[in-house]
């Protein structure tokens, strides 16, 4: 036998061996691979099939997995993708790069890449959508001197605690970073581990990851799939970073800005996404206006009338403001949902009536002073009562009635509660003004 022939048959014997360890200590052989240099492990890898190797890389830590597949031929690495089971995948997937995420998907099968594609989307404001999911698990096996060294080696300086998983990857407890640091390095993690205080999904909304970072206290917050394994951890700053994003475009789309717009946008851009909100604007002025219109022989007749409408149509839009503000929060809250609208409703028009009597009486007394008249008492007093009730009923219906359309109830809506205040407010008191006019 000559020594090229024999040192072939030795390497086949190696990859036979190999292959045999991997089918049937795939746990074993995972926890070796971790403890290997990244391309050494690629090297020894590259020359095995994708049914030996998936198991492996399903026990694996997701980051290192990641690794590893990186170093593998791209049609090996897509075939191990393709055999392991879809949440295993998107978990390796997760800690890739954008780009190199994007190049993964190119290589795999069209049917698979899309069915990966579409468990790594999260809808908008969920923990998936806020969570780094590049966050690296420990074993509690490894010892402080080790994973500092890991640490270092990743230089992960937003990390507040290790989170620990078991054979299995399931998440089990944290490592505070302080008793990380203070550790004797041959201190076991499993000795420093901590229970995890709260978990939640990647589907949860913004609003359940917020109730749970202030009711536990946390800085940052584990995100674990139906397995219990941990997909990522939402930061208590990325989390004031999209709430922040979130109330600065509400406070835009409330009054037909753009969300896109910033205040450093050119003028042009703004002129584009103002300008088709303000013309709606104007025609529902326009609107307003021909109420007026309609009662501009009474406002002729008697002048006091113009005086006095900026004042039922300001107490108005206020009251509509107010209740408006109101629904929005608790929508986003969720302490409200679309089937409770009576409720909501019934409790603002409530709020309007008594509000109304109040600043009936205040507005009164005013007018009365000013213009020694009883009948335009009369008249402001009724027509503010109606124009505050009116207000508080669409300033709870139109948010609603914009989420029940599938709509973001922030989008424009206070352009729509002017609207409606000021119509009712004018017609109220105009109306009511022609009706007791021989009073006046």
């Amino acid at each position: 036998m000559t020594g090229s022939s024999a040192a072939g048959n030795a390497e086949t014997v190696d990859r036979e061996l190999t292959r045999r360890f991997l089918l049937d200590h795939p746990w074993e052989a995972a926890r070796a691979i971790e403890q290997m240099n990244i391309s050494a492990a690629g090297a020894a890898l590259a020359a095995q099939t994708a049914p030996a190797l998936a198991p492996v890389f399903g026990f694996m830590v997701p980051g290192t997995a990641a690794a590893v597949l990186s170093e593998l031929p791209e049609e090996l690495a897509g075939e191990i993708l393709a055999d392991l089971p879809p949440g295993q995948s998107v978990r390796i997937l997760a800690q890739l790069s954008d780009g190199d995420l994007e190049a993964r998907f190119e290589s795999l099968d069209p049917a698979i890449a899309r069915e990966l594609r579409e468990l790594m989307s999260y809808p908008p404001d969920s923990a998936g959508r806020l969570m780094d999911a590049r966050i690296t698990p420990y074993r509690g096996t490894m010892t402080a001197g080790e994973a500092l060294d890991v640490l270092r080696a990743k230089r992960m300086k937003t990390a507040r605690s290790l989170y620990l998983i078991d054979d299995d990857n399931v998440l089990t407890g944290r490592v505070l970073l302080q008793d990380l640091a203070t550790a004797d390095p041959d201190t076991l993690l499993s000795d420093l581990e901590q229970p995890v205080l709260a978990t939640t999904t990647a589907i949860s909304t913004q609003q359940e990851v917020s109730e749970l970072l202030d009711r536990h206290r946390m800085v940052d917050l584990p995100v674990i799939d139906l397995d219990g394994q941990l997909l990522g951890v939402v930061a208590h700053a990325s989390l004031m970073q999209a709430v922040q994003e979130d109330a600065t475009v509400d406070i835009q789309t409330m009054v037909g800005a753009s969300k896109d717009e910033r205040a450093l946008s050119s003028a042009m851009f703004a002129v584009k996404k103002r300008m088709p909100w303000l013309q709606i604007n104007l025609l529902t002025a326009f609107a307003a206006a021909a109420v007026v219109g309609l009662f501009e022989s009474t406002i002729a007749k008697y002048t006091a009338l113009a005086v006095l409408l900026p004042v039922v149509a300001g107490q108005s839009g206020n009251a509509g403001a107010q209740a408006l503000a109101v629904t929005m929060r608790g929508l986003a809250l969720r302490e409200i949902t679309v089937r409770q609208w009576f409720a909501v409703t019934r409790k603002e028009v409530q709020v309007g009536l008594v509000n109304g009597l109040g600043i009936a009486v205040s507005c009164g007394i005013g007018v009365y002073f000013w213009s020694g008249s009883l009948g335009l008492v009369l008249v402001i007093a009724v027509s503010m009562v109606l124009a505050m009730v009116a207000a508080g009923f669409a300033g709870a219906v139109v948010p609603i009635m914009l989420r029940r359309l599938g709509q973001d109830p922030a989008t424009s809506s206070s352009i729509i509660l002017t609207t409606v205040t000021d119509i009712a407010g004018f017609f109220s008191f105009l109306g009511i003004a022609t009706l007791l006019s021989s009073i006046l």
